[in-house]
Formats: structure tokens, C-alpha cells, sequence
């Protein structure tokens, strides 16, 4: 700034040199209108005519003399006659010329425009205005520091505005996340903060909503489980109860009685204890600490074997079970036991709800690096729902007793032993009157 306040005082003076060397002009002898020669005959006379008249108009700038060969004849503060200065063409103004002389140790800009040597008492032919660049700064700081403290200020007030608007922007909902958390953290699982937006805190608020949500499923499907393992238990501990208090209280008076009461005992312990053992697996299987002993398994013959096994509870209901297992049919990477466990629950609810007189049918195919398995049968009165089939204790006629239906884990047990086994687990409705699960295995590359 400093450096275009002195061009700008440059091309003033430029610009203005020519009023100045009419000022100094007008007190020569020969210029008509002028004082009287006789008056300014003596040089000394137009030297002091210069200092009470002319110096005066200039406001503060030096004005001095030049002869042609530069030499100063005249310096209004008196100090530097006799000295040479430089100067040369302006770029701007035409016949005017410029200077940076340097007097008493401080730096000036000039302008010099030339005149008649003949009209002049000194003999001069230039006539140089020179300005102190000091004064300059110190004008040009004066004028511009109220301008930029009003601006400073301006924009200080300004800033502050943004700042306090900027920050009740983000503390305002930061503040809403953080009294939604305390009501989550309360047991307030349906606060929502409703935050949206393309920025941080919208992605944010977004991400907690999804959380919260996540949260209260979570805490929905606890008490759902809780009161279905309650509402499991309570029967076959109510018979136990009730047959071993008549057994031990001599209420049963014939053997008959007595040997019925110990079966149904027997077998509500054994439903217990199965119930036990699925809760079990199933956390272990949720926790990831269930263990897994993946090898290759003879897929094909597996799926024999666990027909075989079926078969008699098939016969039993008139149903027919036929596979459909091609005879390259790679062997699948698996645990056998759980496998095992996966496929047995999958055969023995295919022959538990399929209708009576039809038919089971099991395929298997290779699908590039896995093998897929497909369990289908018809679907009777009731039709399941294949996106709740893998839930806990879900069961499509709820009308089912425990005891003739299980208690609605086994699939869900079978769904997280397929993925922890990296396959997957689904099913779908074909034409609206089949059922057909789905089992996807990574398949055993055999190795030289």
C-alpha cells in the first residue's frame, strides 16, 4: 500500500507540475503580466519573490531550479544548491520527467518540466517539484488506518455474528444428541432427535436415529425372547411339577397310572433339556464362541444319510422323499456335526408341516465355488412367512403345542450355524403353494 500511495503521489505530481511552473513563470521579468524587470533584476530579489510567493501555494513540497546540465540553483529549504540531479522521462505524462533524489537522508519522488532559460534571473531551465515519501506514508497512514479500524471493526462484528450463528448451529443439535442419549441411556428407546442434513451433524443425527432404532429392536426382541422362553418353559414345568407331586404324594393308586406319570415326566425333562441345549447353542453360535471344525464333507452322502434317518417319521405321515444329486457333486466345506444339525432340523420340519401324502424332494448343485442345497414340499392350510421363518420362536400355526412343533429355535439356530460356516440360509414360496429352503455352501476344491 505504501508503494501505490507514492506512485499515486508520482502521478500527481506529474499532472500538477505544469500549474506549478506557471506559478514560478509568472515571477520572471520577461513574462508579460510579471513584476517589473527592474524588480527582479537581482537574482536574490527573484529568489525571495519565489520563497514568499510560490513556495507558499505548494503545501509543504519542495520546489527547486535546475540548470540545463542539472545543476540545482534553487532550493526552496535552502540546502542543496550547486549539487547535480538526475532526472528523466516520465512513462506517464508527456514532457514531463521524473526523479527519486535523496536529500538530508531522506528519499523524495520529483517532477521536473522544463522552462525558458532566458525568462529566468537564475538562468534555469528546469523546474522541480520534489515531495518527501515519509510524508506521503504518514498522509497516506493517517487517511487509511480510520478506514481500517471502521473496516476491522466492521468486520469484527461480523465475524462475531458468524461465529455465535455458526456455533448455535452445531451446539443446538450436538446439545438435542446429547439429552437423546441420556433418555436412551434411561430406557427411552423410542427417542428420536430427527436431525437431517448434507453436513456432519445431519450424517450424525442420521446415524444415531439408525442406532436408536437398532437399539430398541434389540431391547424388543430381549423381552420377546424372554416371555417366549418363559411362556416355553412354563408348560413342561407345570407337568413336571403336577406328575412328580402325585408320584411322591401316593395320588396315583395303580401301577398304570404311576408308569404313565413317570413317561410324561420323562419326556417333558427331555423337552427341558432340549430347549436347554438350543438356548445354548444359539448364544454360543450368536457370541462366535461356538467351535468349528471346517473340513470337507461328502455332501451327497450326507444328504443320504439324513434321508435315511427321516424316512421312518416320513413313512409314518405317507410322504414320499426323493433327491436329486448329481454325481460330481463337489464335497462343501463344513463342520459334519453341525451340518449335520443344520440339515436334520431342515428334513424333520419339511416332514412335520408338509401335508400328508405329498412328497419331500431334495436337489443339490454346483453354483461356481458353492454348492447349493434345495429342500422343497407343499405347504398345507396354514402358509409360513419365509422372511420370519429364521426367527426365534416363530412358528407358522401358532396353534401347534410345543411338544408337536418344537419351540421355534431350530431354524433360527440352523440360520447362524450356516453363516458361521460362510454360507447362507433362506427361503421363498414358489407359486404361493411350495416351500423351498434354500442352504448355500463354499464348496471343497480338492487339491494334487
Amino acid at each position: 500500500m505504501r508503494d501505490v500511495e507514492v506512485q499515486g503521489a508520482q502521478d500527481q505530481l506529474d499532472r500538477t507540475i505544469a500549474t506549478d511552473v506557471a506559478l514560478v513563470r509568472s515571477q520572471e521579468c520577461a513574462n508579460p503580466g510579471g513584476p517589473a524587470c527592474s524588480s527582479l533584476s537581482d537574482p536574490e530579489v527573484f529568489r525571495n519573490r519565489l520563497l514568499e510567493v510560490v513556495v507558499p501555494s505548494l503545501g509543504g513540497d519542495r520546489l527547486l531550479l535546475l540548470k540545463a546540465n542539472r545543476r540545482i540553483v534553487f532550493d526552496s529549504a535552502g540546502t542543496e544548491t550547486n549539487r547535480f540531479l538526475t532526472i528523466q522521462a516520465s512513462r506517464k505524462v508527456a514532457g514531463v520527467q521524473d526523479a527519486q533524489p535523496v536529500f538530508d537522508g531522506q528519499p523524495y519522488i520529483a517532477a521536473a518540466a522544463p522552462i525558458a532559460v532566458v525568462r529566468d534571473p537564475l538562468g534555469a531551465a528546469f523546474v522541480v517539484i520534489a515531495r518527501r515519501q515519509a510524508a506521503i506514508s504518514a498522509a497516506a497512514a493517517s487517511e487509511l488506518v480510520p478506514r481500517l479500524l471502521i473496516a476491522g471493526g466492521a468486520a469484527l462484528i461480523l465475524a462475531l455474528v458468524l461465529v455465535f450463528l455458526v456455533s448455535r448451529s452445531i451446539t443446538r443439535p450436538l446439545t438435542q444428541l446429547a439429552g437423546a442419549a441420556e433418555d436412551i441411556a434411561a430406557g427411552n428407546y423410542s427417542r428420536r432427535v430427527g436431525i437431517r442434513g448434507p453436513d456432519e451433524v445431519g450424517h450424525l443425527g442420521m446415524a444415531f436415529d439408525r442406532m436408536a432404532e437398532a437399539v430398541e429392536r434389540s431391547r424388543r426382541a430381549q423381552r420377546e425372547f424372554l416371555a417366549n422362553v418363559s411362556h416355553e418353559l412354563k408348560t413342561p414345568l407345570t407337568s413336571l411339577i403336577g406328575f412328580s407331586q402325585a408320584l411322591t404324594d401316593g395320588s396315583l393308586k395303580t401301577d398304570a397310572e404311576r408308569m404313565r406319570a413317570a413317561h410324561i415326566v420323562h419326556e417333558e425333562s427331555e423337552r427341558v433339556l432340549r430347549m436347554a441345549q438350543e438356548l445354548l447353542d444359539l448364544a454360543r453360535v450368536e457370541a462366535g464362541t461356538i467351535s468349528m471344525h471346517i473340513t470337507a464333507v461328502d455332501l451327497a452322502g450326507q444328504i443320504n444319510d439324513e434321508v435315511e434317518f427321516v424316512k421312518p417319521r416320513a413313512d409314518a405321515r405317507h410322504l414320499a422323499v426323493t433327491t436329486d444329486l448329481p454325481p460330481d457333486l463337489p464335497p462343501v466345506a463344513a463342520d459334519p456335526e453341525r451340518l449335520h444339525q443344520v440339515l436334520d432340523n431342515l428334513f424333520d420340519n419339511a416332514v412335520k408341516y408338509a401335508p400328508s401324502s405329498s412328497e419331500v424332494r431334495v436337489a443339490a448343485a454346483r453354483h461356481a465355488s458353492q454348492v447349493g442345497i434345495v429342500i422343497q414340499n407343499a405347504i398345507g392350510d396354514v402358509k409360513p412367512d419365509p422372511e420370519r421363518m429364521f426367527e426365534r420362536f416363530y412358528r407358522a400355526d401358532a396353534s401347534r403345542s410345543a411338544a408337536e412343533g418344537g419351540v421355534g429355535l431350530g431354524l433360527a439356530i440352523s440360520r447362524e450355524l450356516i453363516a458361521a460356516m460362510k454360507g447362507r440360509l433362506w427361503a421363498d414360496l414358489d407359486g404361493g403353494s411350495t416351500l423351498r429352503v434354500h442352504v448355500l455352501l463354499p464348496a471343497r476344491l480338492e487339491t494334487a
